[in-house]
């Protein structure tokens, strides 16, 4: 949730010993000691906060909305105590029972509705008189009182207002002035320039920050997102480089002795992950999710990103630190501005991704429908339980499935239809690495569908979702690989062999760009049929192929990023091939193309 520019008001449990392996493409459990290099660190102990991803509620999705009726008295008018408490009242009442805990105060709870700001004697944040008349303190008492957790706001940096041509003092800090904790130059930060930088070099720029979460622990509160953070929110250079910034609210937290969740915003860069996750319990990969329209949120607007934008963060999530795709509005129908199988696409893919479930809708009129989306326990059980984050094990087109396999043996599968218009979706279990019947549980709707041989099925609406337990009853899946830099293959316009740390052989295919190939030759399968051929990749963004076989017509795929250039993803590709021997092609045509690790070919399709 970005919040709105301050000079302008803007026009819009894991359990400790798991971590991630690729296998088939699919997440698995391990144990850590036989953990591919893919994964996640293996913590060893279970940590103090964020164990799992959190539940609650924030007033951004309201605050930011045209909705009629949401900000009568301008925009952003919303954020008031007795709005904070009415959803307080509403997440008791209704969802509480559910896991949901926390109530998160946004943007704002410091400006009046002009958006002038407040401060106190030492250049901190305090309340609003007539948005908080209560004061900070009370209402997270007063939420605290109904069993629930209390969320607070603030911008990364020193806001420009709070300066104060440099003589404000810092509260505990004798001789520090806002002047001795910023670059003399006055350089700017975070996503709006609302601030100015703070200078790290400087040991009274530590002291503002300790002073400013003393200030936070001491009213009570359980939670922080701090906003505007780069590398990443809009802007990039060392100007923008707010690790430090995080870095230093990590220590002014543990130096409280309250345990406070910090969660930082938004839309993150992936280069500096192990910041993020050494820092904080949480941070968003992408930029918001609410449209800034007459309604909360719209699925062009950005609900629909995150199918592209996720799977490259999926193998930094875990216990201590998750990665979040930002508001969850899927209670108020028309107001949330989406279908009902949109919202329950939306509300699918937050709880396979292990995101924060926090919902920006209002409590207080949730619709039956939005309410079975946020209070089934069967899907809740998948964001919070034992299971791995899901990530694409087909390629990101218009038709996907994700998929993750759990410590108990059974895998979360979930088929999208990203299309505009009704189509099939199929889960073939090849793509998850085993072979035969497996049984199948329809999560959403509670329903045990049987057993089904090598595949499930569905018929799924424009933008639609089904959400599966699935428990193997066959075998596992045998495999004959083929390296891509094999010298029996043929390599066609740009397309080179480079060495690959991450690959299998320690090498791989790239260049693919405007007209390379790749073709992989002797390719042998006993019998003709249509095998779900497993493509081993690397690729920094998003990129796609034309996949083809025995010079035949070829099919288009878009890979999804693996994150960076230094890690492999594998997703199954459909190729029919006839019996004997085959070439599989991967031709970049007039784009780029991912890098090539390897395919591996199942022994029977």
């Amino acid at each position: 949730m970005r919040s709105p520019s301050y000079s302008v008001l803007p026009a819009r449990a894991l359990r400790a010993v798991v971590v991630l392996a690729l296998t088939a493409g699919v997440a698995t459990a391990v144990p850590a000691a036989h953990a591919g290099t893919t994964g996640p660190s293996a913590r060893t102990a279970a940590p103090a906060l964020a164990a799992k991803p959190y539940m609650g509620w924030s007033s951004w999705s309201m605050q930011s909305s045209k909705y009629p009726g949401l900000n009568p008295d301008g925009d952003y008018s919303y954020l008031t105590q007795a709005n904070v408490l009415k959803q307080t009242d509403a997440l008791a009442a209704k969802l509480k029972n559910f896991g949901y805990e926390y109530v998160n105060i946004d943007a704002g709870w410091w400006r009046d509705q002009t958006w002038k700001p407040h401060f106190d004697q030492y250049g901190r944040q305090e309340a609003d008189p007539q948005r908080f008349p209560s004061g900070m303190k009370a209402v997270a008492d007063r939420i605290h009182a109904k069993g629930l957790k209390a969320g607070i706001y603030l911008p990364a940096g020193l806001e420009k207002e709070a300066y104060g041509d440099g003589k404000i003092p810092v509260q505990g800090a004798d001789g520090c002035t806002t002047a001795d904790i910023v670059y003399g130059d006055l350089r700017t930060t975070n996503g709006w320039d609302s601030s100015y930088k703070l200078d790290f070099t400087r040991p009274c720029a530590e002291k503002y920050v300790d002073s400013q979460a003393r200030l936070i622990a001491g009213w009570g509160y359980d939670f922080l997102k701090l906003d505007g953070v780069g590398p990443g929110s809009g802007k990039s250079g060392d100007q923008y480089d707010n690790v430090a910034d995080v870095a230093a609210w990590h220590r002014a937290i543990a130096a409280t002795g309250r345990p406070v969740h910090l969660e930082v915003s938004w839309s993150l860069d992936i280069g500096h992950a192990a910041d993020w996750k050494k820092y904080s319990n949480g941070w968003r990969i992408d930029t918001d999710v609410e449209c800034y329209c007459n309604t909360l949120v719209s699925w062009e607007n950005s609900v629909d990103d995150r199918w592209d934008d996720t799977p490259a963060w999926t193998r930094h999530a875990g216990p201590g630190g998750w990665n979040d795709l930002d508001s969850l509005d899927v209670g108020n129908g028309a107001m949330d501005g989406l279908t009902k199988a949109e919202r329950q696409s939306y509300a699918t893919l937050w709880a396979i991704a292990k995101s924060p479930l926090y919902t920006g809708d209002d409590l207080t009129r949730l619709d039956s429908y939005g309410l079975s989306l946020l209070t089934n326990r069967e899907v809740i059980a998948v964001n919070q339980g034992d299971t791995l984050p899901a990530r694409p094990v087909t390629p990101s087109d218009a038709q996907q499935v994700w998929a993750a396999g759990n410590p108990d043996g059974t895998y979360t599968v979930a088929l999208f239809n990203l299309a505009d218009a009704p189509a099939s979706v199929t889960a073939r279990w090849a793509s998850l690495g085993f072979t035969g019947k497996a049984a199948v549980r329809d999560l959403w709707n509670h329903e045990n569908l049987g057993s089904h041989d090598g595949k499930v099925t569905q018929a799924l609406p424009a933008h639609g979702s089904r959400l599966f337990t699935v428990t193997p009853r066959g075998g596992a899946l045998t495999w004959t690989a083929y390296e891509a830099e094999s010298a029996a293959n043929t390599l066609s316009g740009n397309a080179s062999v480079s060495d690959c740390s991450a690959c299998s052989d320690g090498r791989k295919v790239g260049n693919l760009y405007l007209g390379g190939k790749l073709t992989v030759n002797k390719v042998v399968v006993d019998k003709a049929g249509t095998y779900q051929v497993k493509v081993a990749y690397i690729s920094g963004d998003a990129r796609s192929a034309d996949v083809s076989a025995n010079g035949g017509g070829a099919t288009r795929h878009k890979f999804p990023a693996t994150g960076d250039w230094g890690t492999t993803g594998a997703v199954s590709v459909p190729v029919t091939l006839k019996a004997g021997t085959n070439t599989v092609t991967f031709d970049s045509g007039s784009g780029y193309a991912p890098d090539i690790d390897r395919i591996d070919v199942p022994k029977s399709s």
